[in-house]
C-alpha cells in the first residue's frame, strides 16, 4: 500500500507538471484509498512530498477532479497537524470559490474540507473569514432550507457543521454569523427538517454555540424557537438527545421574553414529566436529567411574567406540583422546590398567599431535616425562601408565631458563609417592626456573641454587612435597655461605630440611630466603649464632610446631644470645637438639618 502511495504521489507531481489530465484521476483515487486505509500516515506523506502545493489549480470549478480534490483535502484536514499546512498551501480561497458551484457533490466535499480546516484552528478560521466563506454558506442554508430530499439534507448538515467549526469559541465570528441572520435560518431548518436526525442535531449544536451571546437572544426571541424546541423535546426518547436540547434551553431561558415563550409552548409540562420519570431512578442519567429539568424549572421562574403565569394566583397546578417537591425525599428536588418558592416569593401578594396556605411549615420541616445532615445548598435555598416570605409586614408576626426564628437559630453554628448570610437576612426581615421578637432575640447572648464574631468576618463582606445590620436592627426595633446591655456586654459597640463610616448611607444611618438609642438608654454602660471606639472623632468627621447625606448629619447631631451627659465624652466634644461645625450647619439647605443644628448649638452652648 505504502509503495503504491509513494508511486502515486510521484506520478501525480509529474502528471501535473506535464499537464496530462487523464492519469491525474487515477492518482487521486489511489490517494483517497490510502487515506481511507491509514489517514494520519498517508497525510504525513502528502505533507512531506509537497503535494498540497500542487492542489490549488485542481480546484478550478471547470475541472472534473474538483470534488475528488476537495474530498482529499477534507480527509487530510481531519489531522490537526495538517490544518496549518492546508492554509499555507493557499487551498482556502479556491475552495471558497467552489462554493459558487451548482454541483451538489462539489458543494458537499467543499463544505467538508472547509469545516475540517476550521476545526480548532485559528489560522483556518481566519483564512475562511478573509475569503468570505461563511457568508456564502449562510446564503446556501437560506436558499436550500425548504428542500427536504435526502441529498440536500446531507448538504445542509455539512454546511451547518462547517459554520459551527468556523465560529466555535470565537465571539466575534459568532457575532458575524448572527449579523448575517443565521439564527432565523437555523430555526427554520429545525422546523422543516425535524425528521432528519443528523441535521436537527447539528442545528442544536449550532444553537448552543450561538445562544451564549446576548445579541443572539434577541434574534432567537423573534423566532418560534421555543415552540420548535419543545416540540422536538416531546419526541425524544434518548437521554443524549434530551440533554442536547437541555443544553440549548438553559442559555436561551436566561432571556425573559424567551422564558415566557417556553412557558407558553408547554416546556413546564415536559419538565414535570421528566421529574416524575426520574425522581426514583438510580441510573446516572436519571440523576442528571432530574437535576437539569428541575434547575431549568427554577430558571423559568426567574422571569417576572413567566413566574406570575405559573403562579396563577396560587391556584396554578405547576405551583402546586413544585410545592410538593419541598417535602420530597430527594435532595435535588428539595433544593429546586425551595428555590422555586423563593422565586415565587418576589412580590407581596404571592408571599401573603403562600404564608396563608402553609408553605412555611413545609420549609421549617425541610430545615429541621438538614440541621444534622446539613446539605448546604438546601439550607441556603430554604432560608432564601423564608427571607423573601418575611418581607410583607403582615407575614412577620404570623411567621414568628410559627416558630421560624427558633428553627433559623439552629443554624447559628454553621461555618458556611452562604448559610450565615441568608440566616442573618431572614432574622433581620422577621424582626423589622416586631418589638417583642427584637427584644427576645436581642437578649439572646449566644446570638449576639455570634453576630459580633461575624462582624469581623473580613473575608466575607456580605456576612459582615448583614451581621452589623442585624445588630443595629435588634436595638432599633426593640428600643430595649436589656438589648442595649446585651450588645454592649457582647462587645458590639465598636462594630456599630465603624458601621457609621460605611460606604452605604443606609448602613451609616442604621448605625447612628442604634448608637443614639444606646446613649439614650444606658449611656453610663456604653461610655467606655464609645471612648475606645473614638465615637466623637467619627461624628466630627461625619459632620465636617461635605459629602455626608443630610440624614447622616441630622442623626450625628442627635447623637452628639445624647452623649453630652457623659463627662469624658463631653470634654472630647469641646476639645474638637463642635460648636463651630454645628453653627455652620445652621445655614444648611436642608430644613431638618438646619433646625437640628440650631437645637444642637443651644445644647452645646448651655453645657460649655
Amino acid at each position: 500500500m505504502e509503495d503504491n502511495l509513494c508511486e502515486a504521489l510521484k506520478k501525480l507531481k509529474v502528471t501535473l507538471a506535464d499537464g496530462t489530465g487523464d492519469s491525474v484521476e487515477g492518482c487521486l483515487d489511489c490517494l483517497l484509498k490510502a487515506l481511507a486505509h491509514n489517514n494520519a500516515e498517508a497525510s504525513e506523506k502528502v505533507q512531506k512530498m509537497g503535494v498540497l502545493l500542487l492542489l490549488p489549480p485542481l480546484l478550478d470549478p471547470r475541472s472534473s477532479c474538483a470534488p475528488k480534490v476537495a474530498n482529499i483535502i477534507a480527509e487530510v484536514a481531519k489531522n490537526e497537524f495538517m490544518r496549518g499546512p492546508c492554509v499555507e498551501a493557499g487551498l482556502v480561497p479556491p475552495l471558497v470559490q467552489l462554493l459558487h458551484c451548482k454541483d451538489q457533490e462539489v458543494l458537499l466535499q467543499t463544505g467538508r474540507a472547509l469545516g475540517n480546516i476550521c476545526y480548532d484552528s485559528h489560522e483556518g478560521r481566519s483564512a475562511v473569514d478573509q475569503a468570505g466563506g461563511a457568508h456564502i454558506v449562510a446564503e446556501h442554508l437560506k436558499s436550500r432550507s425548504q428542500n427536504t430530499d435526502a441529498a440536500n439534507g446531507k448538504l445542509l448538515t455539512v454546511f451547518c457543521g462547517m459554520l459551527m467549526n468556523y465560529s466555535n469559541d470565537n465571539d466575534s465570528l459568532q457575532a458575524q454569523l448572527i449579523n448575517m441572520g443565521v439564527v432565523p435560518t437555523l430555526v427554520k431548518l429545525l422546523a422543516i427538517h425535524s425528521q432528519n436526525a443528523a441535521l436537527t442535531e447539528m442545528c442544536l449544536v449550532a444553537f448552543g454555540n450561538l445562544a451564549e451571546l446576548e445579541s443572539s437572544k434577541e434574534q432567537f426571541a423573534a423566532t418560534n424557537v421555543a415552540e420548535e424546541l419543545v416540540r422536538l423535546f416531546r419526541k425524544q426518547e434518548e437521554h443524549e438527545k434530551k440533554e442536547m436540547i437541555f443544553e440549548v434551553l438553559a442559555p436561551l431561558a436566561e432571556n425573559d421574553v424567551i422564558k415566557l415563550q417556553l412557558v407558553e409552548a408547554g416546556l413546564v409540562e415536559c419538565l414535570l414529566e421528566v421529574v416524575d420519570q426520574t425522581v426514583d431512578g438510580e441510573r446516572e442519567e436519571d440523576v442528571a436529567q432530574l437535576k437539569t429539568a428541575s434547575d431549568l424549572m427554577v430558571l423559568l421562574l426567574l422571569g417576572d411574567e413567566s413566574m406570575q403565569k405559573l403562579f396563577e394566583g396560587g391556584k396554578g397546578s405547576v405551583f402546586q406540583r413544585v410545592l410538593s417537591w419541598v417535602p420530597s425525599h430527594n435532595h435535588q428536588l428539595q433544593l429546586a422546590g425551595a428555590l422555586a418558592v423563593a422565586n415565587f416569593a418576589r412580590n407581596d401578594g404571592n408571599c401573603i398567599h403562600m404564608v396563608d396556605t402553609g408553605i412555611v411549615q413545609k420549609l421549617l420541616e425541610l430545615l429541621e431535616r438538614h440541621v444534622e445532615e446539613g446539605n448546604v445548598t438546601v439550607q441556603h435555598a430554604a432560608l432564601s425562601a423564608l427571607r423573601n416570605l418575611a418581607i410583607p409586614v403582615v407575614n412577620k408576626s404570623k411567621m414568628l408565631a410559627m416558630g421560624v426564628a427558633d428553627v433559623v437559630l439552629k443554624f447559628l453554628p454553621s461555618e458556611m458563609p452562604p448559610v450565615q448570610f441568608k440566616l442573618l437576612g431572614t432574622l433581620r426581615m422577621l424582626i423589622d417592626t416586631q418589638v417583642d421578637a427584637a427584644e427576645q432575640l436581642g437578649t439572646n447572648p449566644t446570638l449576639v456573641e455570634r453576630l459580633v464574631e461575624w462582624c469581623d468576618a473580613k473575608e466575607h463582606a456580605g456576612v459582615m454587612g448583614e451581621s452589623n445590620r442585624l445588630l443595629s436592627a435588634l436595638i432599633r426595633h426593640s428600643r430595649s435597655k436589656d438589648v442595649v446591655r446585651t450588645v454592649i456586654q457582647g462587645g458590639g459597640v465598636k462594630y456599630l461605630v465603624s458601621m457609621a463610616t460605611s460606604e452605604h448611607v443606609i448602613m451609616q444611618n442604621e448605625a447612628l440611630v442604634a448608637l443614639g438609642l444606646m446613649a439614650a438608654l444606658d449611656l453610663a454602660l456604653a461610655e467606655k466603649d464609645f471612648l475606645n471606639a473614638s465615637l466623637v472623632q467619627v461624628l466630627h468627621k461625619l459632620l465636617s464632610e461635605e459629602t455626608s447625606a443630610p440624614e447622616i448629619k441630622y442623626n450625628s447631631m442627635i447623637l452628639v446631644c445624647a452623649i453630652m451627659g457623659s463627662e469624658p465624652l463631653h470634654k472630647q466634644v469641646q476639645d474638637l470645637a463642635f460648636l463651630d461645625l454645628v453653627s455652620r450647619l445652621r445655614s444648611h439647605e436642608n430644613k431638618t438639618v438646619s433646625h437640628q443644628a440650631s437645637l444642637t448649638e443651644q445644647r452645646l452652648t448651655v453645657q460649655s
